[in-house]
């Protein structure tokens, strides 16, 4: 753990002089004549503001750099490659969009948890998602679609408190005190997830669901680079609890 640290830092450090570099090459001739326009106070604002800029952005494609190098030996598309394990942690997501459509982040991930079960590589399911209100449950429906695939229903565990990644895999560990499991997810979102675990002893491996294409949902893609620096801040920085723990719940494996 402590060598990817190292990675991270120098990535950060180096990307931050390249930047810083390019800036002043690329940036700055254009900004003195708007400097000198707008007087002193106006220009500290300015340069102020494109520190800060430059800052956000070195931030944001480090921390997208260090997990990618951090977990890309572990993620697996093909159900024959996958060491099997004990137990799967399947990521929830909503399953109806707002149009009436199935979420297909939520149909792929369903599909690659039965694939697995079906292949004999996983034994138990727990079911982790947001169920913030009554109206709201993601765990019931991913039991709900599992069991239409086959999936018998004493072979699935809900874990209703999942609100975020972090309190997904986090509570794998500390609620169901499972430390050593596949999660599922698509790939984008199983390398946050499998560097969450890296930073709690988890030893995760991630089966890619099928993923979205860029073109449809673009805006969860660019999400996931502030979530990953979100995801460092909160591991390294803020230490960030799940919102809710609570007692040991035992699975049958």
């Amino acid at each position: 753990m402590k060598d990817w640290v190292k990675i991270g830092t120098l990535l950060t450090t180096r990307l931050a002089i390249f930047i810083r570099n390019g800036v002043v090459q690329l940036v700055q001739p254009k900004l003195n004549p708007l400097i000198a326009k707008t007087g002193l106070f106006f220009s500290k604002i300015i340069k102020i503001g494109l520190v800060m800029s430059i800052l956000f952005s070195i931030m944001v494609i480090a921390c997208n750099l260090w997990i990618n190098i951090q977990t890309r030996d572990r993620l697996y598309s093909n159900v024959s490659e996958i060491p099997a394990k004990k137990v799967a942690l399947l990521l929830g997501t909503v399953k109806w969009l707002r149009k009436g459509q199935v979420n297909r982040y939520f149909k792929y991930r369903i599909e690659a948890a039965v694939a697995l079960y079906q292949a004999g590589k996983i034994q138990h399911i727990i079911a982790s998602g947001d169920n913030r209100t009554r109206f709201y449950n993601e765990p019931r429906e991913m039991k709900k679609s599992l069991i239409e695939q086959g999936i018998p229903p004493q072979a699935i565990t809900l874990d209703y408190a999942g609100f975020r990644t972090l309190d997904s895999v986090v509570r794998c560990k500390e609620i169901f005190s499972q430390d050593d499991i596949i999660i599922i997810s698509q790939p984008f979102h199983n390398k946050r997830a499998l560097f969450i675990s890296d930073f709690y002893g988890i030893k995760a491996i991630g089966f890619n669901a099928q993923s979205v294409p860029f073109r449809i949902d673009m805006k969860t893609r660019v999400r996931e680079y502030f979530a990953r620096l979100k995801a460092v801040l909160d591991l390294y920085i803020l230490r960030t609890q799940p919102k809710f723990l609570g007692e040991k719940v035992h699975l049958p494996v």
